[in-house]
C-alpha cells in the first residue's frame, strides 16, 4: 500500500480534488473498520513530547482542515499521528464557498483552497468525537474553531465563545483560527484592537469554563504566514498578555509569486504545500525571537519531507503538523517525519 502510493495518487489526481479528498477519507474509514490500516501502517516509535501539560506520543500531528467535521478520526489516528486536529468548526452549519473551491498545482507540490469553513456545525462534530474510539481511549485531539461567514466581524468574539463552550469538555486543546483567507475579513482579527477584544473574550470564557469543568484547557492561536515582523511581534506580545498557551504557525498564504505562472496559480484562496514552506519557517523564527521559551510553537506549512520537518524544529517549533504533504507524499510521510525528529 505504502510503496504503491504514487500509483494511487496518479488515479486520484485524475479526479476533482474535493471529490478525491472525500473518496480517500471514506476508503480509509472502510479499511480501518476492517482492521486493514493497522496491518498496512506501522505506527512510529513512541517519542513523547510534553507541551502545555499534554503528552504527545510523537511530535507529528495532523493539521486542521483535512477532517473538518470529525468524521474520520479513528481512520486518521491509525496512520500513526501523535495527535490530531479537527475543524475548523463554526457554531452553526454552513455550506462554505461555491464549487469548485480546491485546486492542485502538482509542479509546485501545492494546493489552493477556498473552502470557506464548510462544516456541519460544532454540535454535530462534538457528537462524532464522543463516538470515536480515539477520543474514548485518550488520544490527543485538538479542535479548531472559527466564526460563521454570516456573523459580522464586529461580533466574531461571540461565535468563538459559543464554539469554545461546545468543545471545551472534549478537546485536548482548542485552536482559535483567525488566519484563514477564505472567510471575508477574518484576517482582520489579527489586528491589535480586534485581537485584543477577541482574546479578552476568550480569556473570560475560559475562566468560566474552567470553574464549570474543573480543568483549564490549553488555548492555541493559529496565525497567517503573510505577516510582517512588526505584526508578528505585536501578536506575540498579545499571546503573552492574555495567557495563550501555544501558537500554530502557519495557515495558508495569499501570496502567489511562486505559482503565478502555473495552471490555477491565480485562483483565489489559500495556497499551501511547498510554496509556503519558507514563509512559514520565517514566521516561526520571528515568533521564537520574541517568545523565547514562554510560549511553544507548532510548525505547519510546506512539510514534504523529514528534512522539512527538521527545519521547522530548528527554527523554534516544538511540534509539527501535516496536511498538503500527505496529498503529495502519502501516509509514509508521517513515519518519515517522526523518524527525522526522533
Amino acid at each position: 500500500m505504502i510503496d504503491s502510493y504514487s500509483l494511487i495518487r496518479r488515479g486520484l489526481f485524475c479526479l476533482d480534488p474535493e471529490h478525491a479528498h472525500n473518496l480517500t477519507l471514506n476508503a480509509l474509514d472502510r479499511a480501518q473498520q476492517c482492521g486493514l490500516l493497522q496491518s498496512w501502517f506501522t505506527k512510529p516509535q513512541l517519542d513523547p513530547r510534553i507541551l502545555c501539560g499534554i503528552t504527545f506520543p510523537n511530535p507529528v500531528g495532523l493539521a486542521a482542515g483535512l477532517d473538518k467535521d470529525g468524521k474520520h478520526i479513528d481512520a486518521l489516528a491509525a496512520l500513526g499521528f501523535g495527535f490530531l486536529e479537527i475543524g475548523t468548526v463554526t457554531p452553526r452549519p454552513q455550506p462554505g464557498n461555491p464549487k469548485p473551491r480546491m485546486f492542485r498545482l502538482p509542479k509546485a507540490q501545492a494546493i489552493i483552497n477556498r473552502m470557506g469553513f464548510n462544516n456541519d456545525g460544532v454540535h454535530a462534530c462534538v457528537a462524532r468525537v464522543r463516538q470515536s474510539n480515539y477520543w474514548n481511549t485518550g488520544g490527543v485531539l485538538g479542535i479548531n474553531i472559527g466564526k460563521n461567514a454570516s456573523t459580522p466581524i464586529e461580533d466574531a468574539s461571540s461565535d468563538y465563545v459559543l464554539a469554545m463552550e461546545a468543545v471545551y469538555e472534549l478537546a485536548s486543546y482548542i485552536t482559535v483560527n483567525i488566519s484563514s483567507p477564505n472567510t471575508q475579513n477574518l484576517r482582520a482579527l489579527q489586528g491589535e484592537q480586534m485581537l485584543r477584544e477577541l482574546l479578552g473574550s476568550l480569556e473570560g470564557a475560559r475562566n468560566r469554563l474552567c470553574d464549570q469543568y474543573g480543568v483549564r484547557k490549553p488555548l492555541f492561536l493559529k496565525i497567517a504566514p503573510d505577516l510582517n515582523v512588526n505584526d508578528i511581534e505585536l501578536i506575540a506580545n498579545l499571546l503573552l498578555e492574555f495567557g495563550i498557551d501555544a501558537v500554530i504557525a502557519t495557515n495558508t498564504t495569499i501570496a502567489r509569486d511562486q505559482v503565478a505562472n502555473l495552471e490555477h496559480g491565480n485562483e483565489a484562496g489559500g495556497l499551501s504545500g511547498g510554496p509556503v514552506r519558507v514563509a512559514s519557517t520565517n514566521v516561526i523564527r520571528a515568533l521564537k525571537q520574541t517568545l523565547g521559551k514562554a510560549i511553544p510553537i507548532i510548525g505547519v506549512g510546506g512539510i514534504l519531507s523529514g528534512n522539512d520537518a527538521r527545519e521547522k524544529i530548528d527554527a523554534g517549533a516544538s511540534l509539527i503538523q501535516l496536511y498538503s504533504g500527505l496529498i503529495y507524499k502519502g501516509p509514509s510521510l508521517i513515519a518519515e517525519c517522526a523518524k527525522a525528529l526522533r
